[in-house]
């Protein structure tokens, strides 16, 4: 029985018609990206955190919150198996930093920016069956921020965070090929490398020793090619059979 199914599948696969299929052989093609994003700070206590005049702070809680980045595709192909990428997007995100005290009172310290991000990411792919291939993607991914909102205090009454940073990002996803374009789903962890906390010491930050980024990303990206033009004037809605 199991013989007789896999037979089947093998026939109903072997009668896909396979869309795009010298995509993976262009040297470089272009196309868009789409995410949603949850990240949060990891935090590092300091010794000071323990001494006598600290012990009002029971204890600095991170959040997780959400948002979204929206930004551009170039993929260049360097081995069979293998493209290099380079994703230039905007980011938005929102982080915060609870401080709670043993009187049960607390403090929300909201960090909300826009960064400028350029991924630069190696991807490699499974072999291609039919419409659908498998891939894994990984590299360095520095950003800088290019607005920051918050409240108009002191740098003695707020959070100060530096404006840079860079992380590792590795991630898993599926091409799936399409007359005439390639959409790929993909999510993508990326982590922080630098201790993001400013020197100028004050009331949040002079209990913490470090803190880091951590970023859980979907993406939707949609990737076209140098002929993209030409196939879409040459397509025929039976071409997808």
């Amino acid at each position: 029985m199991l013989l007789l199914v896999g037979m089947h599948l093998t026939q109903g696969q072997s009668r896909v018609k396979e869309h795009l299929p010298d995509y993976d052989e262009q040297w470089i093609h272009y196309g868009f990206l789409m995410a949603g994003h949850t990240s949060q700070y990891r935090i590092k206590y300091n010794d000071s955190f323990n001494q006598p005049q600290y012990d009002s702070i029971h204890s600095i809680i991170p959040d997780k919150l959400g948002g979204f980045k929206l930004g551009f595709v170039v993929n260049m192909y360097l081995l069979q198996y293998l493209d290099f990428r380079i994703l230039p997007s905007v980011g938005f995100y929102e982080n915060t930093l609870t401080y709670r005290f043993t009187d049960n009172s607390a403090v929300r310290e909201l960090k909300d920016a826009t960064m400028m991000e350029l991924p630069l990411l190696l991807k490699y792919k499974s072999v291609r069956r039919g419409n659908i291939a498998m891939y894994l993607v990984g590299g360095f991914n520095p950003s800088w921020e290019a607005v920051g909102r918050g409240e108009s205090r002191s740098n003695r009454e707020r959070l100060e965070i530096k404006r840079f940073n860079y992380a590792f990002d590795f991630g898993a996803g599926f091409d799936l090929y399409y007359p005439l374009f390639k959409l790929s789903p993909e999510f993508r962890f990326s982590f922080g490398q630098r201790n993001l906390l400013s020197d100028d010491i004050n009331k949040f930050n002079t209990n913490l020793t470090e803190l880091v980024t951590r970023n859980f990303a979907f993406f939707i990206t949609f990737e076209g090619g140098p002929n993209y033009l030409k196939r879409r004037r040459n397509y025929r809605p039976e071409d997808k059979y």
